[in-house]
């Protein structure tokens, strides 16, 4: 290259023209260019193909017109349209003329539409644009490309509605290491201060065959490694004031939740971040939630918490239901001192309703490391309505065992499960016709401090569901087993009164439980579809599992 570079500067001296290094580059650009067109035909040929070649100006519509309908004339349809042309002239905006702006626009946006409205109502298989991550995040130096390469993105979008026989893809590409106009003068330099990684032509080239092959939802992908700054949020708090007598400081008060204290931050890439510090010492779910001496946060306020996150900036609408949900890891207090627990969501919509997809993580820093290690351990999809969830009609079922019933008695029950008296939450539990009902008990200690704080998702009652789920798989399989994933939770009514006598019945199906809260009337409180717990190991004390073995019988 720097051979072929000082060999143009040489022919340029010899004919009596300028040979400055801009003169250079952009003659071996030019040079580049034809190579490139003289290896893609070849490869097109090579590969057993026929390659037609048409240079035109995409800005004159007339010669566009005509080499597409030459095209069309040779053949009935069209499998893959690709549009790569581009012209980049980097300077901020102030300093761009008109023309220049419009220059850069139009070569992509022009470009674009005369091939389309000429090809009209042909037959297109898929059509793939070269945006850039200038078109995605913005770029001061590139406004003009970054709006030319947002519109084909936009274009390619509306083939969704528009144009849906034909799949139209943007492919965002980085900065292309080796070749293209990146690879030129001092932007390698300035891509590595950004930390912005250069993408290997070995890796960018065959992208787009795998793009068209794999059928990936969507129509827009970044194509990058270490995208550096423009990973950075231009407010620490992404722009929403925190502060304790703010907006959303009065939305924290108002929703008066348990797992909810502050609004961290709001930002385009790490979305809603919520925060709670608690100690294991003072509240109820973690005190008597330990497993081998120390507290764990149950999966249940981990339910509870990412609830009260997607329903945080929309206080107006409903739950309609908590779905995916996945307990992926503990999240243990260790040394029974107080942590974080955050939540993140990102919003979206799907018609009417507001999907949240939410992840509860926590931060430890170990001994020896100076940045904090970052674990999700919860993750949830959850659905909110504008309409109130409509409950289930009454079920008439018989759920009082009988005196000649097997029955498994809470103080049989807590010799084997871990839990504390705040989470002793089965009083008796018996079998009725294939399902295993759990009678919630009575007068309960408090499950947080202040207990004037609200839940959202019932926790305990999901918990009495869980619980009753485990009795089964010890019953059955003598395992003890932890929560591992929901499919499907969806709370329909919260208790009126509580001496109101609540029972979970569960029954087994293809390895899962769905469970349900009802009442004696037969009102449905909540539902679990799809829960399936991971092990915990073997429970070996015959004496221990007999009563609940007794049950299952």
């Amino acid at each position: 290259k720097e051979g072929l570079k000082r060999e143009i500067f040489n022919r340029l001296k010899e004919s009596g023209q300028k040979a400055t290094p801009v003169i250079v580059d952009k003659e071996l650009a030019a040079i580049e260019r034809s190579y490139s067109a003289l290896a893609a035909i070849r490869a097109v040929e090579n590969a057993g193909g026929t390659a037609h070649y048409y240079s035109v100006n995409l800005l004159d519509n007339k010669a566009v017109v005509k080499a597409v309908k030459d095209i069309m004339g040779k053949t009935d349809k069209i499998d893959v349209l690709l549009h790569a042309g581009g012209l980049e002239i980097s300077r901020l905006l102030p300093d761009k003329s008109p023309q220049e702006f419009d220059l850069v626009f139009d070569v992509k946006a022009d470009g674009w539409y005369n091939m389309l409205s000429t090809f009209g109502d042909y037959p297109i298989g898929a059509t793939v644009v070269f945006s850039s991550i200038a078109g995605r995040f913005g770029n001061g130096g590139q406004t003009d490309y970054s709006s030319a390469n947002d519109f084909l993105c936009k274009s390619s979008s509306s083939f969704r509605s528009l144009r849906k026989e034909t799949r139209g893809i943007a492919l965002d590409w980085t900065a292309w290491g080796g070749i293209g106009m990146a690879a030129r003068g001092s932007i390698p330099t300035v891509m590595k201060q950004a930390g912005i990684d250069m993408l290997p032509p070995e890796a960018g080239i065959p992208f787009i065959r795998k793009e068209l092959t794999a059928g990936t939802e969507g129509f827009e992908v970044v194509v990058a490694q270490s995208l550096g700054m423009m990973m950075h949020e231009f407010d620490e708090n992404g722009g929403l004031d925190v502060t304790e007598g703010s907006a959303v400081g009065q939305l924290v008060q108002k929703a008066n939740g348990v797992m909810i204290q502050e609004v961290e931050s709001m930002g385009l890439y790490t979305g809603l971040v919520t925060k709670a510090t608690f100690d294991p010492k003072k509240q109820g779910f973690l005190f008597d939630h330990e497993i081998n001496g120390t507290p764990v946060l149950p999966g249940v306020m981990g339910v509870e918490a990412m609830t009260e996150a997607a329903r945080l900036l929309f206080p107006d609408m409903h739950v309609k239901a908590v779905e995916e949900v996945d307990f992926l890891a503990p999240f243990k207090f260790y040394r029974s001192e107080p942590r974080d627990v955050f939540v993140k969501v990102f919003f979206n919509v799907d018609g009417k309703d507001v999907i949240a997809d939410c992840e509860l993580y926590g931060e430890r820093k170990l001994l020896g490391q100076e940045e904090a290690e970052v674990k999700t351990h919860f993750k949830a999809r959850i659905r909110l309505s504008n309409d109130p969830v409509t409950s289930p009609k009454p079920e008439k079922r018989k759920l009082a065992a009988t005196a000649k019933q097997a029955k498994a008695e809470a103080e049989q029950i807590y010799k084997l499960y871990f839990h504390g008296p705040a989470y002793q939450v089965i009083e008796q539990s018996w079998k009725e016709k294939g399902e295993l009902v759990g009678l919630y008990a009575k007068d309960l200690p408090a499950n947080h401090d202040p207990e004037s704080l609200d839940t959202y998702a019932m926790p305990r009652l999901i918990e009495l569901c869980f619980q009753v789920a485990g009795l089964w798989e010890m019953g059955a399989k003598s395992t003890m087993g932890l929560p591992a994933r929901i499919d499907r939770l969806q709370v329909y009514k919260y208790p009126s009164n509580s001496r109101t006598r609540l029972y979970a019945v569960v029954e087994e199906e293809n390895g899962t439980y769905n469970a349900k809260i009802v009442d004696k009337k037969g009102e449905v409180y909540l539902a679990v579809s799809g829960y399936a717990t991971v092990e915990l190991g073997a429970v070996t004390d015959e004496k221990l599992l007999e009563p609940i073995q007794k049950v299952m019988q």
